[in-house]
């Protein structure tokens, strides 16, 4: 995935549901298809902009994403909810804090933060188990707000049987300490690149996407305040979450998903977090089309699937 000039791309590193495609033991048609189309890892994607790497969620498929799309660094983490099909992976973080040497920038609201001190409690304590994850907390609202690139004052070091200590500029090493902060507001002229988020819900649990330029990516979402489409406009491309065709008490279905599409009126629609209910791939984007038109839904529509980059 590469920027181009000012341009920001997406790579869509798994579309899946909270199972993934293929489930395991099912023997639907889908799950043995043979078209890489129907593959899919749970969703996540990764942004590139400003000349900054944000990942969107490190569900348990995290692991095998960045190796297969080649990705050895992240200078952000956001995460749309403490959900484990979207929050599974964070241990694996692990890896990049001994490359990079930095902790990894995690951007979650409170909430999620207290979700993830209750399930991931050694990355959290006073004394770490040596061989614990490194994260710095930023914590963000419904407000825009900056990632900033990563500061470079001091090293994240490695002290065998001890675990890691950062090294200052004058090489002295001490102990890493929890840091939990508000992420910085979104300002005119502050550095870094600036993120939009959009307020959803998710059966009752609030969630967030997120727009970045001409992009926004909108994933496990029931319904979305009408105050937030005035965040989506003059969009090229927008990723909305659909599990079925029939109404779900915590996703929108195919019509709800269209009927947002449609409101929207972004360039692009992608769809995401896709189930086996739906037709292989080829069979469902010609199902789209016919339903675009039968609608009058001038956005292009059309399944997101593992691998796919989109540029706005």
């Amino acid at each position: 995935m590469e920027e181009k000039g000012n341009r920001t791309t997406l790579t869509f590193l798994g579309t899946g549901t909270s199972q993934g495609i293929p489930i395991i033991g099912c023997k639907c048609r889908v799950c043995t298809s043979g078209d890489s189309h129907d593959k899919r890892y749970r969703a996540s994607a990764v942004v590139k902009t400003g000349g900054l790497t944000i990942l969107i969620d490190a569900g348990p498929d995290f692991r095998i994403q960045m190796l297969r799309a080649g990705l050895c660094h992240l200078d952000a983490i956001l995460l749309t909810h403490n959900h484990k099909d979207h929050t599974g992976g964070l241990d694996d973080l692990r890896s990049l804090n001994y490359i990079d040497r930095k902790a990894a920038e995690i951007y979650c609201e409170e909430s999620v933060l207290h979700a993830l001190e209750r399930e991931y409690p050694y990355a959290f304590a006073k004394e770490k188990y040596p061989g614990a994850p490194e994260w710095h907390m930023n914590i963000i609202d419904e407000s825009p707000f900056m990632v900033t690139p990563q500061n470079d004052d001091k090293k994240l070091t490695w002290v065998h049987d001890v675990g890691y200590r950062y090294e200052l500029p004058d090489g002295t090493l001490v102990p890493p300490s929890d840091q939990v902060v508000t992420a910085t507001p979104a300002e005119e002229g502050a550095e870094g690149v600036k993120v939009i988020p959009i307020r959803g819900y998710h059966h009752d649990l609030p969630v967030l996407g997120f727009r970045f330029g001409k992009i926004a990516y909108i994933t496990d979402m029931s319904s979305l305040p009408e105050r937030e489409m005035q965040k989506l406009q003059d969009l090229e491309h927008v990723t909305l979450n659909t599990v079925g065709y029939k109404p779900h008490h915590s996703h929108f279905s195919l019509d709800e998903a269209l009927e947002l599409a449609g409101k929207i009126g972004a360039r692009h629609t992608w769809l995401t977090h896709l189930s086996h209910n739906f037709p292989v791939h080829e069979e469902f984007c010609s199902e789209l089309d016919r339903l675009c038109k039968e609608r009058g839904i001038s956005s292009i529509v059309r399944p997101a699937y593992d691998g796919l980059v989109i540029e706005g």
